[in-house]
């Protein structure tokens, strides 16, 4: 039997330990089976680009759980994007990709291909499943869901989301005391999050809670409203920007500094239309997904609010990159272990879907049917841990923005 990884999308605190997990799996249930991974995901399948985990690295297959990152590579790639495969070389002109990897697996004599990856990953490996189904290759797909979004139908909790979470409140506790070099400072933390707020929201709650930690001082300067959230702006709730500026306003004349956590998803639709109306083109992926690094939200909200709050200086930091590049935490590690063994059992069960924890079933782990899978589930903004942070930081709700499934 040859079983094989890969990961896809964007990297997360999961992608190593996930790889790990269903190595210590097999190690039990298929002890003799040959494990090999894709290298850079579906880009690797295509090519045929893949490495054999020989037995010393399967018998220390712990140690994956200490690293972020994915040792075996990731690429965005979409199989029914036969221009954008073609373009890259990944496929030769006249080829369909979902062919050229199907055939691949049949060369390779894979029996059970894992897919790690988030929603992008998991519909492209539904169209593959579908595909060696529909002619015959008997083979056995399952997926993990990666997306420190926390964004896919219908997942209760995804790998990865937990930890970036926590690891984004990490890093603005450190950049929090750059409010102490200037007067009237604004400091926007973007947050990654194209069309889900949840690690926009969750990483402003973890960090709200662990100051009420710190030890303040009674009177004077070190005081835990200036270091504290002012503002959680997210793709689901529609808000007044005139109105958020003259709350703001109040704060900054208060504490002398404003602290935003904006999801880098929120207001996409104003600046897209701004730079539409202005004549420029706006790249796409291979997804057909906006760029954002192109757009730039944390600079457009910066603009917009630097010369409203009379800020004196403006600070806009990403913590993407650092969040989901760690290694996962304890509470995301266990989640892992536990879909590893869901994962693995099915798939040698002949039971194709994705591995996870489904909310429509209670939050029972279980195999999820692939056509069940979706990406952009939104952020529930009357969870009441999120209601508690805004009613704590002054803000209001807001009104809910309709995101369609």
């Amino acid at each position: 039997m040859r079983i094989a990884f890969l990961t896809a999308g964007g990297i997360a605190p999961c992608l190593s330990a996930s790889i790990g997990g269903l190595i210590e799996q097999y190690n039990t249930l298929a002890p003799d089976a040959e494990l090999i991974g894709y290298l850079n995901g579906y880009q690797g399948l295509l090519l045929g680009n893949s490495y054999v985990f020989p037995q010393e690295v399967r018998d220390k297959c712990e140690v994956f759980y200490n690293f972020g990152g994915s040792p075996i590579g990731n690429s965005r790639v979409k199989l029914t994007n036969v221009d954008d495969c073609t373009k890259r070389g990944l496929v030769k002109e006249g080829q369909l990709p979902l062919e050229v990897a199907a055939e691949q697996l049949k060369s390779d004599k894979i029996d059970i291909l894992h897919t790690i990856g988030g929603d992008d990953t998991n519909t492209t490996a539904a169209d593959l499943a579908k595909y060696l189904e529909d002619n015959g290759y008997g083979l056995t797909v399952v997926g993990l869901p990666k997306t420190i979004d926390n964004d896919v139908f219908p997942i209760q909790q995804t790998l990865g989301a937990a930890t970036a979470a926590e690891q984004s409140s990490r890093f603005f506790q450190n950049v929090a005391n750059e409010n102490t070099t200037a007067a009237r400072q604004l400091i926007i933390h973007e947050v990654m999050g194209r069309a889900c707020g949840w690690l926009t929201a969750r990483a402003a709650h973890v960090y709200h809670e662990k100051i009420k930690e710190y030890d303040w001082l009674p009177e004077g300067l070190l005081n835990s409203e200036r270091w504290d959230v002012d503002a959680v702006w997210i793709p689901e709730m529609d808000f007044s920007l005139k109105d958020e500026i003259a709350r703001l306003n109040e704060k900054m004349d208060k504490h002398d500094s404003v602290n935003v956590f904006l999801s880098e998803g929120a207001g996409i639709d104003q600046i897209v239309a701004e730079k539409e109306a202005a004549g420029e083109e706006i790249e796409t992926d291979a997804f057909g997904h906006y760029r954002l690094d192109s757009l730039n939200p944390g600079k457009w909200f910066a603009e917009k609010l630097a010369k409203e709050l009379k800020a004196e200086k403006v600070l806009v930091q990403k913590s993407g990159y650092f969040a989901r590049s760690a290694a996962p935490n304890e509470e995301d590690l266990e989640l892992i272990k536990a879909s590893c063994v869901q994962a693995a059992k099915s798939a040698l069960e002949g039971v194709s879907g994705v591995a996870g924890l489904d909310e429509d079933d209670g939050g029972k782990m279980s195999t999820v049917a692939f056509p069940r899978i979706a990406g952009h589930k939104p952020f529930d903004i009357d969870e009441p841990w999120f209601g508690e942070l805004l009613a704590e930081i002054g803000q209001p709700k807001g009104a809910r923005v309709s995101k369609d499934h």
